[in-house]
């Protein structure tokens, strides 16, 4: 179990601010597309609330699932550091213990998870792992400013473009995962 900086890596619960989709009321659309969404998505209260715009949940889990489960590009532990760090650098504590926890499943290791709660701009065990963090703050905080300049340093290690291509759209979903995560509701189970 790691603790800091008002992250974790522990199971959390979440809270939604609007009223989650009572099973018994849903429409057969809206548990099409919930059992589409998620294995979970049924006792989630963050799915449930999604829910209630069935058409949108149907997107945007199927780009979700796309972007985060696809195979081949960039590792799915990468993919997961990616997410993580965009998720420490947007204040998003529900997100971070969730993607904190399927970096150390697929990396078989917290140490890196450690080092973004501590600091993300330097966190990584590896030059790789560095670059994949600073590029996630870089695309986090400056979008609009985003060039050659930060694409470079993923190169120098020996990204090929469809791993570029994966961390982007990673790093640019969980940019909005994130804000619906947090406009929506609020995780219970960690001090901030």
């Amino acid at each position: 179990m790691i603790r800091r900086n008002g992250f974790t890596d522990e199971t959390l619960e979440w809270r939604s601010w609007l009223e989650p989709l009572q099973l018994a009321a849903a429409s057969p659309l809206q548990l099409e597309v919930l059992d589409e969404s998620h294995p979970q998505s049924r006792t989630s209260p963050y799915y449930l609330t999604l829910a209630h715009q069935p058409l949108m949940l149907r997107h945007r889990s199927a780009a979700y699932n796309a972007i985060m489960y696809a195979p081949g590009g960039l590792p799915r532990a990468e993919r997961e550091l990616g997410a993580m760090v965009v998720s420490v650098t947007n204040g998003c504590v529900y997100c971070t213990s969730v993607h904190a926890q399927r970096f150390e499943q697929l990396a078989r290791r917290s140490d890196t998870v450690e080092q973004v709660f501590a600091d993300p701009a330097s966190a990584g065990t590896s030059e790789r792992e560095r670059a994949i963090a600073r590029f996630a703050i870089a695309l986090t905080l400056r979008p609009d400013e985003l060039g050659g300049d930060d694409i470079a340093p993923l190169r120098a290690i020996g990204m090929s473009d469809e791993e570029i291509i994966d961390l982007l759209h990673a790093v640019a979903i969980f940019g909005w995962a994130n804000r619906l995560m947090q406009n929506l509701g609020e995780p219970e189970g960690v001090d901030r």
